[in-house]
């Protein structure tokens, strides 16, 4: 199985659709376009800006951070204002493994960047430079691009180690507890952890083994099994959230000793659960190829991308139910509720009360509050 080629057909998907967004926090309908700019229409901002693929984002809570995994860029958003730049990455769009070490971030190159996250003192951005196999650190006050680990020519593999000599396959989703990142590595089918508070980064496995392909429950560490994990949630403590996109479930890692759960959605292997869009309560609700998660503490936000929905899961009770938009029901809506219309919603990150959602087919950055 191509599971590569796989991740990176499921990733373009949409693109050929074409919407226009009036209101939106950023961003205009479609898939063209990278550029910047804003202005105000109700206190959101209209089509000035431009995003050909808002994929992943991330917030020091004054701003938004977000991935364009088709201009090969990171945008910077202020929340306050709307304005757009491009923060790290070509400003033409181009692909490409070129750190910036003295910045400016735009003088580095990525190559279809997917997940992001922030340190906890807001000083650096983490970048999964997906179609690069490693990772990424932007300083915030400088914009200066390092890669801490992964090949920094862009060849894939598996191996633990120390910065630049690990190997990632097709990295996809990272988030932070402390000084640890958490990654999601589709292709090899585990979950990574990157220890970052020495001067060297130091790369082992949490959760899965490489090769491993499935789903299985309540197994830990390399006994987890996993079907194309996607995007990571910490809840800052003691939890890594996990999406899969092919078991189309949202899963639980205990970041200390590697115990795999599940939260809520099917399985793929079993004939009797998978792809759905049920509301439901734990493994009887039921995803579609899931992209991203969020938490606020008390529940997670799903971005439940092939059903067109922002979906709730409270996480005492794993009570699963549909907070915006309708299964099945693509488009580019603000409205409330149902009557909301996304097209593939890639990523959801809470700040500060509000959700943000990347839009991935609209080309936009839409806020739910």
């Amino acid at each position: 199985m191509n599971i590569k080629g796989n991740l990176r057909k499921i990733t373009e998907l949409g693109i050929g659709f074409t919407a226009i967004t009036i209101l939106a926090l950023a961003g205009c309908g479609g898939s063209g376009g990278g550029g910047n700019g804003s202005s105000t229409i109700a206190g959101l901002v209209s089509t000035f800006a431009q995003f050909s693929a808002p994929a992943y984002i991330a917030s020091d809570g004054t701003n938004l951070y977000v991935t364009d995994l088709i201009h090969n860029n990171i945008r910077k958003i202020t929340i306050a204002t709307g304005a757009v730049s491009i923060f790290a990455g070509s400003p033409t769009g181009a692909s490409g493994v070129a750190d910036a070490p003295t910045g400016p971030g735009t003088s580095a190159l990525f190559n279809q960047p997917h997940g992001i996250t922030i340190d906890a003192a807001n000083l650096n951005l983490y970048v999964a430079d997906s179609g690069n196999n490693n990772i990424r650190q932007i300083a915030l006050s400088t914009g200066s691009v390092t890669t801490i680990a992964g090949s920094i020519t862009g060849a894939s593999g598996t191996a633990n180690a120390t910065g630049t000599a690990a190997r990632f396959n097709y990295p996809w989703g990272i988030s932070r507890i402390g000084t640890n990142l958490y990654v999601a590595d589709p292709v090899n089918g585990t979950i990574r952890k990157i220890d970052i508070s020495g001067a060297s980064a130091v790369v082992t496995t949490l959760a899965g083994t490489p090769g491993g392909f499935g789903y299985s429950d309540s197994l830990t560490g390399a006994s987890a099994v996993f079907g194309y994990p996607a995007a990571l949630s910490a809840d800052g403590a003691s939890f890594v959230y996990v999406t899969e996109l092919l078991n189309n479930d949202v899963r639980k890692i205990n970041a200390s000793t590697g115990e795999t759960t599940t939260v809520a959605g099917g399985n793929y292997f079993s004939p009797a659960s998978g792809v759905g869009s049920a509301d439901g309560t734990g493994t009887s609700a039921r995803f579609y190829s899931p992209y991203g998660v969020t938490t606020d503490g008390t529940n997670l936000y799903v971005a439940d991308t092939f059903n067109h929905t922002i979906r709730k899961i409270v996480i005492s009770t794993s009570v699963v139910s549909t907070l915006a938009g309708t299964a099945g029901v693509s488009g580019v809506t603000d409205a409330t509720g149902p009557a909301a219309r996304f097209t593939y919603p890639f990523d959801v990150i809470y700040v500060n009360g509000v959700l943000y959602v990347a839009d991935f087919t609209n080309g936009s950055i839409r806020k739910i509050q």
